[in-house]
């Protein structure tokens, strides 16, 4: 049976690239977008609209969560995985990074809101069906920065490393509903709109400390969700999967 896995954040970027290559594995998908309506629509005729949807909807609304849920599971019967992928208004400029001392809690709460609870909001919303199916999969998109802060991105790095208790806590308790949750942490990305600003000083120091000798691109990350959106990855749950060609190793 053809899985679905709704993807959050998805119209660009790694959860375009996340999309595209969960349509050519053969997965129908779910294409989440906030705000870039036509991006999302022609990433849907690439794909195909017999297997890809696109829906907006902000992922830190509950009630636009639920109708989210509720749309997509309409429109492909139901829904076998989500990827919790949205990015909420962050850059990786090293040059503009606020230092500690020029952070406010204001900017801290915005990327809690931004991956957290838009987590716990899709999570929550879908997993009524997970239960009832006894069977899904839940994959959060983290980062290698909460080993390796090669740049100090205070307040993304801390609401991702809490990406892994969320995901940890959610293994533990639901396992025995035969549901799946993983957290995908790749390096910085090679490139994606949040990276365009990082500086080719940074990605040539980041290249030269892989033992690969390469950064990390958007297909290295989706190559790996889409593993573990499928039955092959079925027996795998609670793990933080680090993608970033070695330059972490756990």
């Amino acid at each position: 049976m053809t899985r679905t896995v709704l993807v959050t954040g998805s119209s660009r970027g790694l959860g375009a690239a996340i999309g595209k290559t969960l349509s050519q594995q053969g997965f129908q998908v779910v294409i989440n977008y906030y705000k870039s309506k036509d991006a999302a629509e022609k990433l849907v005729s690439e794909i195909g609209k017999e297997n890809a949807v696109a829906i907006q909807a902000d992922v830190t609304n509950r009630s636009e969560v639920d109708r989210l849920i509720k749309e997509a599971t309409e429109y492909f019967g139901q829904i076998d995985v989500v990827v919790n992928n949205a990015l909420v208004d962050f850059k990786f400029d090293p040059n503009k990074q606020k230092a500690f001392t020029e952070l406010t809690w204001d900017d801290y709460q915005k990327q809690l809101d931004g991956t957290l609870k838009a987590a716990f909001n899709v999570v929550q919303s879908v997993i009524p069906q997970f239960i009832g199916r006894q069977n899904g999969s839940i994959i959060s998109i983290g980062t290698n920065l909460y080993q390796n802060p090669v740049v100090p991105y205070h307040e993304y790095t801390t609401a991702k490393a809490g990406l892994i208790g969320f995901t940890r806590n959610i293994a533990s308790e639901l396992g025995q509903y035969g549901i799946k949750a993983n957290v995908v942490s790749g390096g910085l990305l090679k490139t994606t709109d949040a990276s365009a600003e990082t500086t080719p000083e940074v990605f040539d120091v980041i290249a030269q400390s892989t033992p690969l000798k390469k950064v990390t691109t958007p297909q290295d990350v989706a190559n790996m969700v889409a593993y573990l959106s499928s039955e092959n990855a079925d027996g795998i749950t609670g793990q933080n999967f680090t993608v970033d060609g070695g330059l972490t190793m756990n």
